[in-house]
């Protein structure tokens, strides 16, 4: 008994010396409890035949009926390919593209060039997407669009990319590269920091080049950064963003446009099947923890780093 009070009075001692840390990260707790797992108890429309009038506990309860439609319907498998097509090409080239920049931002001895580079390529992570979506309308303009006039320049036909479905991903992925890319390498230029430089003089002793002291030395130091973002980016790969997809779109590239986010927000919102929408939402939410797992799982036997 007098452990267990010994203990309750540490626990408020360690409290009231850090309440002001507390207290910081206390809008944080909040937006999360609000926000993010206040809203996870409607996942249970999923599994009932929800009517707005009714309420979602008095709405009958239907079991797995919603996913057995979605995975049944003619719709599922366009999607779901689109989707992870989207995905995947936004992990194959996006991934690399922060640890490249990082490497190349590393090399540079001027520091003020150093500077202006870092800052001019993460300020595209504050422009929204909205935004984004008119900047590359307005670039790939037929009519008067600075990529087709520099087709034009230089004696090609000009190329209507918003309306050709052979386009369509290619712009998604280029302007989700360069929209978050400065953002992200800033972890590797912060992993990048940590790198004992002595290592890197011994190297230089011992007549070592660049490429080799980035390979030997450079590469291994930022490998476990880099492990942590590529399992949490597996793990995105089906979350593919609706408003720059939405806004990207037109009825012409529906065929490569149409994703699980763009579909859920038509049956959902504009055909009021909010059962069936959740169903789908829940259903991606589990594929998308299978991968994260799967690839945690991989990265723990193959190099023994993982997230858990």
């Amino acid at each position: 008994m007098r452990h267990e009070i010994l203990n309750k009075k540490s626990w408020i001692a360690r409290v009231r010396q850090d309440r002001y840390l507390l207290l910081l990260v206390l809008p944080c707790v909040l937006y999360y409890l609000i926000f993010k797992y206040g809203p996870m108890l409607g996942i249970v429309i999923a599994f009932k035949d929800y009517n707005l009038h009714r309420g979602i506990w008095d709405s009958p309860w239907v079991g797995f009926k919603w996913f057995n439609h979605f995975m049944n319907s003619r719709d599922f498998w366009p999607v779901l390919k689109n989707t992870f097509v989207l995905g995947f090409m936004k992990l194959l080239f996006g991934f690399p593209a922060p640890i490249i920049l990082a490497l190349l931002i590393n090399e540079v001895r001027h520091a003020f060039f150093r500077r202006f580079v870092q800052t001019v390529s993460y300020l595209p992570h504050f422009i929204s997407n909205v935004i984004v979506a008119g900047i590359m309308t307005m670039f790939l303009s037929p009519r008067n669009g600075i990529i087709n006039e520099l087709i034009s320049f230089l004696g090609f036909d000009r190329i209507n990319f918003l309306v050709e479905e052979s386009w369509f991903r290619s712009i998604y992925v280029s302007s989700e590269i360069w929209q978050h890319l400065g953002w992200s390498t800033i972890i590797y230029l912060a992993a990048l920091s940590t790198i004992d430089i002595q290592q890197y003089e011994a190297a230089r002793l011992d007549g070592a080049n660049r490429w080799q002291t980035t390979w030997n030395i450079t590469m291994p130091g930022i490998a476990p950064t880099a492990l942590i973002i590529l399992i949490l980016d597996i793990g995105k790969v089906l979350e593919i963003g609706f408003e720059k997809v939405y806004l990207l779109a037109t009825p012409a590239v529906y065929s490569k446009a149409d994703i699980i986010s763009t579909y859920v927000y038509r049956v959902g919102l504009s055909e009021g099947k909010y059962s069936y929408a959740t169903a789908i939402d829940l259903f991606t939410g589990m594929i998308s923890i299978i991968f994260i797992i799967s690839a945690n799982w991989a990265s723990r036997r193959i190099n023994g780093n993982s997230l858990w």
